[in-house]
């Protein structure tokens, strides 16, 4: 055996030691050291960016999980924060899964991963245009560090402490974003807001009062809303309205 068939004969092995027999003449002990390593490395990178799936799942469904991503998926990254990212796909993908797997697993684990995407994301924020007197008639645009989302299950209130058989009748409605301070936040929307945030993705530069197309007796409750997005940095205001900028 060569060096790079050894290279991969151990590296099999340590990637799936219950199915892949180690390649000949490496020590049993020395062995060990490495296959604890390695896994406990991942495991804990990975417990880090998923930390309250870990803690529903508890240790010894945890490194299960862990070990089938170990053993199954061929990394496309060398890099740690990149690791999280194929871990989630991983999850979402065609796997095998186990008849105690939680049923909100891959959206809890997505909810998880926007948090960690927002904290490293190099994207600055644009400079925002003074507030306006009326934020509705105030061209707007969504933070692009905003990711209004759509849950089947309330992933930002699940804990060990709190879990669900089946998802509620209404979906769950948030936006993580990451203020000017580089905190990532999340606030729980309602319907009417992930509408109206939608609708400024589609179209950056329109008006709130435009892309509710509300009645005059929602409008002040819309006006509140919309000022408050526009304080935390989820809405900036943005001097390129849609009509001049077509």
């Amino acid at each position: 055996m060569d060096l790079a068939d050894q290279q991969r004969a151990f590296a099999a092995h340590l990637r799936d030691p219950e199915h892949v027999p180690p390649p000949p003449g490496i020590e049993p002990r020395r062995l060990a050291i490495y296959r604890d390593l390695f896994f406990n490395n991942l495991a804990d990178l990975l417990g880090g960016a998923f930390p309250v799936a870990r803690r529903i799942l508890g240790d010894e469904r945890w490194k299960r999980l862990v070990r089938a991503f170990y053993a199954g998926h061929h990394a496309q990254t060398p890099y740690f924060l990149e690791l999280p990212q194929e871990f989630l796909e991983w999850l979402q993908s065609g796997r095998e899964r186990t008849a105690d797997e939680p049923p909100f697993l891959d959206e809890l684990a997505h909810y998880e991963w926007v948090e960690l995407a927002l904290a490293v994301s190099e994207v600055e924020l644009p400079v925002a245009a003074p507030a306006p007197p009326s934020p509705l008639h105030a061209p707007l645009a969504v933070s692009p560090l905003a990711w209004p989302l759509a849950y089947r299950w309330p992933v930002h209130r699940l804990a060990p402490e709190f879990q669900l058989a089946e998802p509620p009748a209404a979906p769950t409605f948030v936006v993580v974003y990451r203020d000017r301070a580089d905190a990532v936040q999340f606030l729980e929307i309602g319907a009417e807001t992930a509408r109206l945030l939608a609708a400024l993705e589609r179209a950056p530069g329109t008006t709130a009062g435009e892309a509710l197309g509300g009645t005059d007796a929602a409008a002040e409750a819309a006006g509140e809303a919309v000022a408050d997005l526009i304080g935390r940095g989820v809405l900036f205001v943005t001097s390129e309205s849609r009509s001049s900028g077509s």
